[in-house]
């Protein structure tokens, strides 16, 4: 056991062992009656948040968006969307929340925009081969007339991963990647005017005070090159079969240089600012190389938020994590559940496994024990 290790949690980075909040603004302070939770709603609500004895908040999408996907579609990643308030509401809240002790924590979106993202309009308004096009992944369809999708990739809300666009001469055209909705474009991350864009958008909110970001999907954002068919897509989907090969979609080597240098901007603000991300990957060996020393500070522990309420299968999972996290020397985040599944309590009391999670929980289903 090193010093640094003794230490106590005064002198530890807050973020090594915090306790997070998440909150969806949407739904979870209304001020102004609308019927939509808001920025004001969340400030008026930080007694409370301080009462549980929270050290940070992680505050889910609050940008401008259509909402296709909860907020995770966003047109403009430096504005707060107007049902929610002004960007100075914004501004308050994250002073405020300082002011109780309370870091805070936003949602950053870098695999893919929202489909009304000015340079998706842009990309569309644009001839193929244009700069407007190579933010990102259009291709040309395979077939006579380019009429089948450029490869057999398919996308996690289902159905094919790529849609067609119809030119400016009113016939179809190239198809874009989407390994989401179709309303999600991904961004091309070989495109520097893209990491430079990201570089902007980070410093944006650091400058307005926030202490790190929760990052979307930092899995994803890198393609193989030339973007072939996934070979097992049989059997993996959208997915992936943990153990084996990486499918071209997910897991490259290419995102690992794009965290170093989101790390490097982060440690030049006063401050331990962090980044954690949503890395799906499995096995916790392999998601250990998204927390190395100058990467992510943590990563979600999606082992232990999958994990049934069972004792062999809770202390296998530990058992796992310290083993890989420690091997890199970075801390476990016990993540218990988020906006994606059921909230912990509804699973142990015996609702478990994600298919069943996902859904939620209607009247006719069976019912949490209490």
């Amino acid at each position: 056991v090193t010093m640094a290790q003794l230490a106590s949690r005064e002198e530890r980075p807050w973020w090594r062992d915090a306790v997070t909040y998440q909150i969806y603004p949407r739904s979870f302070a209304d001020s102004n009656g609308d019927g939509i939770g808001d920025v004001e709603g969340i400030r008026s609500r930080l007694p409370y948040l301080k009462s549980l004895g929270i050290d940070a908040i992680w505050i889910s999408p609050w940008y401008p968006s259509p909402q296709h996907d909860h907020g995770y579609d966003v047109s403009d990643y430096m504005d707060i969307e107007p049902a929610y308030g002004t960007l100075a509401q914004a501004e308050q809240l994250i002073k405020e929340a300082h002011d109780f002790g309370i870091k805070f924590i936003v949602d950053i979106v870098p695999n893919h925009t929202s489909s009304e993202h000015k340079w998706f309009k842009e990309a569309l308004a644009a001839k193929p081969g244009s700069k407007e096009r190579d933010r990102y992944m259009f291709r040309d369809g395979k077939g006579p007339n380019g009429e089948l999708p450029p490869n057999n990739w398919e996308a996690v809300f289902g159905g094919p991963a790529w849609e067609r666009v119809i030119e400016a001469d009113g016939k179809p055209g190239q198809w874009y990647l989407h390994l989401f909705a179709v309303e999600q474009p991904d961004l091309n991350w070989e495109n520097p005017k893209v990491e430079e864009a990201f570089e902007e958008i980070l410093r944006f909110w650091l400058d307005r005070g926030v202490d790190g970001f929760r990052v979307d999907q930092p899995h994803a954002m890198g393609k193989a090159p030339g973007l072939p068919d996934h070979p097992d897509v049989e059997r993996a989907g959208a997915g992936f079969i943990e153990g084996e090969a990486s499918p071209p979609m997910w897991f490259q080597e290419s995102v690992h240089p794009i965290f170093r240098k989101w790390r490097a901007i982060l440690e030049s603000y006063p401050g331990d600012r962090a980044m954690c991300g949503e890395a799906y990957v499995l096995p916790l060996s392999f998601m250990a190389l998204w927390v190395r020393p100058d990467e992510f500070n943590q990563t979600f522990n999606f082992r232990f938020l999958d994990s049934e309420w069972k004792p062999e299968i809770l202390f296998n999972s530990i058992n796992e994590s310290f083993e890989a996290f420690d091997g890199v020397g970075a801390p476990s985040t016990w993540v218990l559940s988020n906006h994606d599944i059921i909230r912990h309590a509804s699973r142990m009391g015996g609702l478990t496994g994600r298919p069943t999670a996902s859904n939620g929980i209607g009247p006719n289903d069976p019912q949490p024990d209490r």
